[in-house]
């Protein structure tokens, strides 16, 4: 902690005015491309090495529990930090200024996709995200299994969710995985002391920041239009399914993939498959979260309502359940059934991404050329380290090029 600081005894950090706790989380949130990841990298690097608000240690601990509870882990961070800092009122703030300048840009180019989408050349466009975001998915599948899938067991573990999922699908079958992971690692691993939650995310790996604050100038006006509700039924709906599905999301944003589909495509029928990966992608190529692509399909259903409604639904509850989880984190943390459990559930994580991934890849056009961006693209992201917020925009003028 910082030396001569005040802390009261609910644990909360330094004192910070919420203008200032916002306008931290806000600009981070302008620069954070290429997953949550390198969110966290940034969060860690404004909050600790710089303006030393939280050690090391609390980021560590905050990391640790965002793995542990659903919902994005990104946005699980920025509101745990946010509660350290003002307590609940800065949860709020952290979590709307990381969420804000994302949505802002999704709805603005949902609004563009769902005006222009079907013209010729945007068609192209999008044909050439897919298998750039299938690429992006493999890659980072990849990059956690080499820290994560480190024995027999755990590949097992992770082969088995992959082939469940595609064998069988649907929602229950990803509660099923889960809940059956945590279960496996509990009976294997909880003589183990290798199990400590968080060490996989323990060092976010460093970027360099990015200079994107004056999008929020550029989409201002945006503000302005208003949010009125035209059908309040459907906008409870909207609510109630993301925020159902944000309370079973563990692992990340690329595990709800599979999921969102499975509900908004095939059982409330309020996009289509193409029009689901082109929202994937979208989100791909945002600041901050992927999950803000539950606000262009809220824009889809219900306009500008649709997609804040949506948004709240899916981020919400998971940054509630970090608050409160805030609380018990010393004894989850030194728990042996919890450390066992998440040894089992991590492997079946990764495995899920790697079945989202194909779930993803089957929506590509079936030609070579969509191999070929595949190919470049992955080649990108895991052998040169380039940006997904630079591999997909370029997949997309690629596949403008090479699509009849």
């Amino acid at each position: 902690m910082v030396p001569g600081t005040d802390y009261s005894a609910s644990s909360i950090g330094p004192r910070i005015s919420p203008a200032a706790l916002f306008w931290i989380f806000f600009r981070i949130a302008c620069t954070s491309f290429g997953g949550f990841m390198a969110m966290i990298a940034v969060v860690e690097n404004v909050v600790v090495e710089r303006k030393k608000l939280l050690t090391h240690q609390d980021m560590l601990d905050g990391i640790s529990l965002a793995q542990i509870l659903p919902g994005p882990v990104a946005v699980n961070v920025c509101t745990y930090v946010g509660y350290r800092l003002r307590g609940g009122a800065g949860a709020l703030v952290a979590a709307a200024a990381a969420i804000l300048p994302a949505f802002v840009l999704i709805v603005l180019l949902s609004a563009a996709y769902f005006r222009f989408g079907q013209t010729p050349a945007v068609n192209r466009l999008f044909t050439g995200f897919v298998p750039a975001v299938t690429a992006v998915i493999v890659a980072a599948a990849w990059n956690m299994s080499r820290r994560a899938l480190t024995g027999a067991r755990e590949r097992v573990i992770a082969a088995v969710a992959a082939g469940a999922l595609l064998g069988i699908g649907g929602f229950y079958s990803t509660l099923a995985i889960i809940f059956g992971a945590a279960a496996i690692g509990w009976l294997w691993f909880r003589h183990s002391a290798n199990g400590a939650p968080g060490s996989a995310a323990s060092k976010p790996p460093p970027r360099a920041p990015l200079n994107a604050s004056l999008l929020w100038f550029a989409t201002a006006p945006l503000t302005s239009i208003p949010l009125w509700s035209l059908e309040p039924g459907l906008l409870l709906k909207l609510f109630s399914v993301f925020a159902g599905m944000s309370l079973v999301l563990f692992g990340g944003g690329y595990v709800f993939i599979p999921m969102i589909q499975e509900i908004v495509v095939n059982h409330q029928h309020w996009v289509t498959v193409q029009e689901f990966v082109d929202g994937i992608a979208l989100g791909q190529i945002t600041p901050g979260p992927i999950l803000v692509s539950a606000a262009f399909i809220g824009f889809k259903v219900a306009g500008l309502a649709g997609a804040t409604v949506a948004t709240l639904g899916i981020f919400a509850p998971p940054a509630l359940l970090m608050v409160a989880g805030t609380h018990v984190f010393e004894r989850l943390q030194h728990s042996a059934a919890v450390r066992a459990a998440l040894r089992g559930v991590r492997p079946a994580v990764i495995g899920m991404i790697f079945a989202a991934a194909v779930v993803v890849g089957k929506t590509s056009a079936p030609v070579w050329m969509s191999a070929l961006v595949f190919g470049a693209a992955l080649l990108a992201l895991v052998r040169f380290r380039v940006e997904a917020v630079w591999v997909i925009p370029a997949a997309g003028l690629l596949g403008v090029w090479l699509y009849p």
